[in-house]
Order: structure tokens, then C-alpha cells, then sequence
């Protein structure tokens, strides 16, 4: 088991020093545990490439399943153990889009280093399409607006986010309440990942007989921003999740003047966890998380009825 937690390492690190760091050993140890795993199946493994070093057509054949294997061991053991936060020596990796990463980022950090101080925190990118990090166990919990569509991954609901418009308070129409008219006929920047030109608000528009004229494109909300910051442009983003951004950048904010429906924040990951107390423990401090940055603001909460 030993070696084959080394040989997941080594092959998903692709050096001896990142798998001796990962597995908290010197890299002469991780050295002589290549050499034993390469004694053992006959095959060099990795091999020198340059500076780098390149995994043996047998190494990448066989990666896949050595990962499972750990997956598996690794989740049959968690279910035998008593769990403890603060003994958990683990990295816990979600993916998100970027002004998600950025409002709960922060926030799980904290709680992580108060609650579970070994433990460490990793955010990657949201991906282009749906991709197999969540099946190969690269992504422990994966955040988006989709609901997965692999039948061996779970999801839950945790929340929704309306839509706003914000736009810099030198654009003409800051400050006036936006009609359908008004917002098409102002230059627009989407939030596109792919670059593309078009969102669900255009189909909003078409169906009542306007379009809209989107000039840029960006690959983030940070980014959308900062455009809309610095020109006449509108862009539609999450209202609370990317408050904090919009705040920094002294933008202003508008009702969507077009119904649109809220956006969803699920969670997603695969159900070899489903058994992981540690897993579930990451589950629901982010589903708290979550819940406290979606939550209505005072202004926005419906007043309470009074006795007459």
C-alpha cells in the first residue's frame, strides 16, 4: 500500500521532489521507493526528459487505475476512524468560477485554520466544459451553476444568486432605472470563459424583439469589471458573490431590467466520498459558507408583519 500511494504521487506529480513533498519524505527516501517500485514491475517509470521528467507508456497505462485503487483504500479507512478536524492532515481542492473563489475563499480559509489547522486549502479554475477531475479524485467538491450529469457524481443545491447590472457611476445611465430599451441600446461586456459574445440575457432580449451590442468579452468577472470600470459598458454578474469586487471598484449596481431567473449554487463530487467523514466535514462548512454569503441582507428582507 505504501508504494502504491507513492507511485500515485510520483505519477501525479511527476517528479521526485513533488511526490517527496507530497508524501512529507526526503527526496533520497522517494528516490529509493522509485527504485523499489521499479524493481517491482520491471519498468522505469519515469524517466529523464530534459530537465523534466516523463511517465513510461506503462506508467500513464496504469495511472488511472493506481489512483483508483488509493481512492478506494483511502475511503474504506476513513469510514473505520473517529473523526477530528484537528487531526485531519489533508488538502481539500474545489473548483469554482473566479468571483466565487474570491468571496469564499477567505471564508473556508478561516475555517479551516481555526477548526482543521493542518489541513490546507487548494481553489482551481472553473473548467471550460464538464471535465473528470471530480471522477478522478483531482477536485474533492466542484461549484457551479449546472447540475452534473455523471450518475456515479452527487450534487446538492445550496443556494441562489440573482443577477445584477453594474456599470461606473460616470455612465449616463447610472443612477436612472434601466428599461429593456435602455440597457440594449448601451455596449455590453460578457463573462465568458470561451470568449463567447452572447449569454442568456440576448435570449432575454430577443423575446421581447431587442438586441443588444456586446463589444467585449472576458474571461472573468474581475476582469468584466475592471472593463466596465474604466468605460460606458454594462455587464451582469452575481450580486452578492462578486459584491466585495464591485465595492472595490466603485462601480454601481442596477436591477436587471428583464426577469431572469436566479443562478444556483451546486455542489458537486463523486460518491466515493459519500462515505469520507472528512469530505463531509469539507461539505458542510462550505454549504454554511455559502448560505451566509447568499443570505438577504437586512435592506432586503421582507418586513415582519406588526401587531395592530
Amino acid at each position: 500500500m505504501n508504494l502504491l500511494l507513492a507511485l500515485d504521487a510520483l505519477l501525479d506529480e511527476g517528479s521526485v521532489g513533488g511526490a517527496a513533498a507530497r508524501m512529507h519524505v526526503s527526496s533520497p527516501a522517494m528516490s529509493r521507493t522509485l527504485d523499489r517500485i521499479r524493481h517491482m514491475t520491471g519498468d522505469a517509470i519515469l524517466v529523464r526528459a530534459g530537465r523534466h521528467m516523463a511517465a513510461t507508456p506503462y506508467a500513464l497505462a496504469i495511472q488511472e487505475e493506481v489512483h483508483a485503487v488509493v481512492l478506494r483504500a483511502q475511503a474504506v479507512l476513513a469510514r473505520q476512524q473517529s473523526f477530528d478536524p484537528t487531526d485531519l492532515e489533508r488538502s481539500f481542492t474545489l473548483q469554482c468560477h473566479d468571483a466565487l473563489a474570491g468571496a469564499l475563499g477567505p471564508m473556508l480559509l478561516a475555517t479551516l485554520r481555526q477548526a482543521a489547522p493542518n489541513a490546507r486549502l487548494r481553489m482551481l479554475a472553473e473548467a471550460n466544459i464538464e471535465t473528470p477531475e471530480l471522477r478522478q479524485g483531482q477536485v474533492d467538491l466542484h461549484l457551479s451553476a449546472a447540475i452534473p450529469s455523471q450518475a456515479d457524481v452527487a450534487h446538492a443545491v445550496l443556494g441562489e444568486e440573482r443577477v445584477v447590472v453594474a456599470l461606473r457611476a460616470q455612465h449616463p445611465l447610472a443612477g436612472r432605472k434601466l428599461t429593456a430599451r435602455s440597457y440594449a441600446a448601451a455596449d455590453h461586456v460578457t463573462v465568458s470563459r470561451r470568449g463567447r459574445l452572447q449569454d442568456p440575457m440576448d435570449e432575454l432580449l430577443a423575446a421581447q424583439g431587442l438586441a443588444r451590442r456586446v463589444v467585449a468579452s472576458a474571461p472573468t468577472a474581475a476582469a468584466a469589471l475592471c472593463m466596465a470600470s474604466a468605460a460606458d459598458l454594462l455587464v451582469v454578474v452575481p450580486e452578492r458573490v462578486c459584491s466585495a469586487l464591485i465595492e472595490a471598484m466603485q462601480l454601481k449596481t442596477a436591477a436587471l431590467p428583464v426577469q431572469a431567473p436566479p443562478l444556483p449554487v451546486i455542489a458537486a463530487w463523486h460518491r466515493r466520498h459519500d462515505g469520507d467523514r472528512a469530505h463531509a466535514w469539507l461539505r458542510e462548512q462550505v454549504g454554511e459558507a455559502v448560505r451566509s454569503l447568499l443570505a438577504p441582507t437586512r435592506r432586503e428582507r421582507p418586513a415582519r408583519a406588526t401587531a395592530s
